[in-house]
């Protein structure tokens, strides 16, 4: 298996085949947002590849000069889940970026929310923790949605480092209004996160 870069044309295909299914829409960017990042350089779409079939993707938020890499969304296609490939492919990010300090991602918090999802939230929370991840030293909550902050990467990175790299990459994308109102980084002890909305365009 290996891991190829998505195209523009292709991450369009993904992203109406797959994330629209895959992620709630507070949950999930614009795809005009993605392929401008991508454009830009600041966005990689990777996909899992077993020949020329595709199996799984992995899409990350990178900053020029910062070495760390924000694991936006990962996934395998329907049909072939639980088999182990989230877990290879995560081995393979990785290797693919061995010279940064880290990858970190933000998963969302078992308990709170609707209580259907919560035995869902606590496999994905697992499954991190299972290979490889650690917490970061902080909560987050992003457009209503309560995360906690993992980071895969050296052990010397400090909780104050990785939450100033987080803080940098959102302000770098959002208007200071919208930063304001749907970003809550970190999300105080006790305190609750905004109401639920949608991302808008910047």
């Amino acid at each position: 298996m290996r891991l190829n870069e998505l195209t523009p044309c292709q991450l369009s295909s993904l992203y109406h085949e797959q994330l629209q299914r895959d992620f709630p829409p507070q949950e999930l960017k614009p795809l005009d947002t993605m392929l401008t990042l991508q454009s830009q350089g600041r966005y990689q779409a990777l996909g899992l590849y077993e020949g020329e079939q595709l199996l799984g993707y992995a899409l990350l938020w990178l900053e020029p000069g910062v070495p760390f890499v924000l694991l936006d969304y990962l996934g395998t296609l329907p049909g072939i889940r639980n088999r182990g490939l989230g877990g290879q492919m995560l081995d393979l990010l990785a290797e693919h970026f061995r010279d940064v300090r880290g990858i970190f991602g933000e998963v969302e918090e078992p308990e709170g929310g609707d209580p259907a999802g919560e035995a869902l939230r606590r496999r994905r929370l697992a499954f991190y923790l299972r290979h490889g991840f650690r917490y970061g030293g902080y909560n987050c909550a992003l457009f209503g949605i309560r995360f906690r902050t993992l980071i895969r990467g050296r052990e010397d990175v400090t909780a104050q480092e990785l939450l100033e790299v987080h803080q940098r990459i959102y302000r770098r994308h959002l208007s200071p209004a919208t930063y304001q109102r749907c970003v809550q980084l970190p999300l105080a002890p006790g305190q609750q996160p905004g109401p639920p909305v949608a991302w808008t365009e910047e």
